[in-house]
């Protein structure tokens, strides 16, 4: 398609000059752009490398920030190519941006000690591809088809693998030496082998106990080199690797994302691929590496645990790094950050916001879309579908669907009214950022997952979806706001041509002015309240799923209710407040993430959560759910708990042989009179009295 410079000129509020062989004739052009010292955008992804080489070579260009965006798959190659221009320069605009500010990282050193996990034939074969490169230990799970070389060029481990865990430069590999054979001792001068009657004795120089009937022949012929031993007991070993090749059918690690430093080649069609791709990997595994550490943690809001419940697990649920643990001890979540993958969707299921994306940050990906969509309006756009995708597969595929629109008259492509932002994860991003989205403008929110996704995502996200279509629909918003795209490849993004040129749903009349907060709760309500304002209907309240709403009420049996505040305790949120003056329960609506921690505390089983949006502006005020008599003392009337309160605990302790007469009634005093009665009383008695 033609490029109209002058209206993405305009749009971007600067003159813009159009090159068409910037990376060939045009060279020049780039590299007095790189000597203003100013940030320089390239509007094609098709010649990274070779502008990055340019640029290495261009005297003053070094540190010159240089950033690429994709307009020729993403807009220009497709269907709607004389309608991109809008889009277009909404994603020149948000290339403009500066970048995120950098954040503390996670460091991993390795020194390039490889532990090959499989049987001796396979797992030898493969260490000798990366001798050259690393230092190899075997871990024998048997012989295999052929056995062991009969030259022992590497150290080799046997036995029971009792425990394999860590991370690159720091796995731990627990093992228990179970055989006769001492494999350090051996020699493999097979003489045991062809002295052995029943055959027990394989090329993996290791005893098979169910053939052996203890002839101990093979004692004998290894006399000289004493490796046989069948008195030596069972011993447990420990050793570290910095890296880990798994050659078994069933890995060490059972989830999704595998812990860096780690790979596993199965039995499949694609072994022999996978086992060079992984070699390959290993090799470049060595020395000191760093990657941003993805999260923050606020533990004092937190709704995982208190007083020993367990409230949310939403994070420790959908973690496909197996990176988040709960600690009893502690009363807190753990996140391991050389475990965690940075996919973000813990992120994106907390319903406190006490778990954060930190790089890029929430600020940051909302200051990005609000570019984005301001941008696109002003340059003429008109019912904007923001897509997000991952930089990697997600990208990938999108480029797919451009050259075959290209190519392809039945494909349309990447329609113009679609914007494509690209994030380290497409999980990254919950409901606060999509409804943000929406209040500033955009009519659709669409998140592409991949095959490289984790199935607990997909879950996660269309429960999220979820809540927030109702809440939109809701307010009075027509049409599907929100969509799970699946594609495994460009043939089954084609196929998704029907949702990316799916009709507009209903947007605000007015887009938003405020940014996306860091507090993922301070977001929400900003964004509730400007939709709210908004929105073609005003009901007194919204019924949300059951599962995964951050927003809710509480219902209280108030029969059942006893006052006695243990739920207050054990709110992380501050929903639930009692009255210092008189026995009252408080509730406020706003405050509430739904974690259910005060269901489970409540000794009478009197609360019940109850999803659901209440637009009154009571929703942010306290409101008595529950309120009782004061129960006064006997001997000095001042009041010190609930009359329903003290009347339950004398009902349950009237026939207890220790609470009759005089101690019943300190049951009905306040502390202070409870202890003067015990001192005063005459016929009490004492430990003195004792002899």
């Amino acid at each position: 398609m033609p490029l109209a410079s002058q209206t993405l000129g305009a749009a971007l509020n600067e003159p813009l000059t159009l090159h068409t062989t910037l990376c060939r004739r045009e060279a020049g052009a780039f590299q007095q752009a790189l000597a203003s010292g100013e940030d320089v955008v390239v509007a094609c992804t098709q010649e990274i490398r070779l502008f990055q080489e340019i640029a290495a070579q261009t005297d003053g260009a070094a540190g010159v920030p240089i950033r690429f965006v994709n307009i020729r798959e993403t807009g220009g190659w497709s269907k709607d190519a004389s309608q991109a221009s809008p889009k277009i320069a909404a994603l020149l605009a948000a290339a403009h941006l500066p970048l995120p500010d950098p954040v503390p990282t996670v460091s991993y050193t390795s020194a390039g000690r490889v532990l090959v996990i499989g049987t001796l034939d396979a797992a030898e074969q493969a260490a000798a591809l990366l001798a050259d490169a690393l230092d190899v230990t075997l871990f024998s799970t048997g012989a295999g088809d052929n056995g062991g070389e009969q030259a022992r060029r590497f150290p080799v481990l046997a036995g029971r693998l009792d425990q394999l865990t860590g991370w690159l430069g720091a796995f731990e590999l627990t093992w228990t030496q179970t055989n006769a054979i001492d494999l350090d001792l051996c020699t493999r001068c097979n003489a045991c082998v062809a002295a052995c009657p029943e055959s027990a004795i394989g090329f993996d120089y290791q005893i098979d106990s169910a053939l052996c009937k203890s002839h101990r022949d093979c004692v004998t012929a290894c006399g000289a080199a004493g490796a046989i031993d069948f008195s030596r007991a069972p011993q447990t070993h420990t050793e570290s690797f910095d890296l880990v090749l798994d050659l078994r059918a069933t890995p060490a690690f059972s989830q999704h994302a595998l812990p860096q430093g780690y790979c596993s080649v199965g039995s499949s069609a694609s072994a022999r691929t996978d086992l060079m791709t992984a070699i390959v990997r290993l090799q470049g595994l060595v020395g000191e590496f760093e990657k941003p550490r993805f999260f923050a943690y606020k533990q004092k809001i937190c709704a995982h645990t208190r007083n020993t419940q367990i409230g949310c697990t939403a994070c420790i649920d959908v973690c496909s790094a197996s990176a988040i643990r709960s600690d009893a001890k502690r009363q807190q979540i753990v996140v391991n950050p050389n475990l965690c993958v940075g996919c973000g969707t813990c992120t994106t299921v907390c319903p406190s916001g006490a778990l954060t994306y930190a790089y890029p940050r929430a600020s940051d990906q909302g200051n990005t879309l609000k570019t984005l969509l301001s941008t696109y309006t002003r340059a003429g756009g008109k019912h904007a579908a923001i897509l997000l995708h991952s930089q990697e597969g997600g990208a990938r595929l999108l480029g797919d669907l451009g050259r075959a629109a290209r190519l392809d008259p039945a494909t349309r492509g990447v329609p113009a009214r679609v914007l494509p932002l690209a994030l380290w994860h497409s999980a990254s991003l919950g409901l606060e950022v999509w409804l943000a989205a929406v209040a500033y403008g955009a009519s659709q929110v669409w998140v592409l997952l991949t095959d490289e996704d984790a199935p607990q995502y997909r879950e996660a996200l269309q429960t999220q979806m979820d809540v927030a279509q109702a809440l939109l629909t809701g307010l009075g918003y027509s049409g599907i706001h929100f969509r799970l795209l699946r594609a495994r490849d460009a043939r089954d993004l084609a196929a998704l041509d029907a949702d990316l040129q799916a009709a507009p749903a209903q947007g605000v009349a007015q887009r938003a002015g405020f940014a996306v907060q860091a507090d993922k709760r301070a977001t929400l309500e900003l964004v509730l309240d400007h939709l709210v304002a908004q929105a073609p209907l005003q009901p007194e309240a919204i019924a949300l799923p059951a599962k995964g709403s951050p927003l809710g009420a509480l219902a209280i049996n108030k029969d059942a209710c006893t006052l006695c505040l243990s739920c207050v305790n054990a709110c992380p949120s501050a929903a639930l407040q009692d009255n210092p003056q008189t026995p009252q329960l408080k509730f406020i609506e706003k405050n509430c993430v739904q974690c259910g921690l005060c269901v489970k505390t409540c000794p009478e089983n009197a609360l019940a959560l109850l999803p659901q949006f209440t637009l009154s502006p009571q929703r942010k005020e306290a409101v008595v759910l529950n309120a009782m008599q004061p129960y006064a003392c006997i001997r000095c009337s001042k009041p010190f708990g609930t009359l329903k309160g003290i009347e339950a605990m004398l009902g349950k302790l009237a026939g207890h042989a220790m609470f009759q007469g005089a101690a019943a009634d300190r049951l009905k005093m306040c502390g202070d009179c409870r202890v003067i009665d015990i001192y005063s009383a005459e016929n009490e008695v004492r430990i003195t009295d004792i002899r």
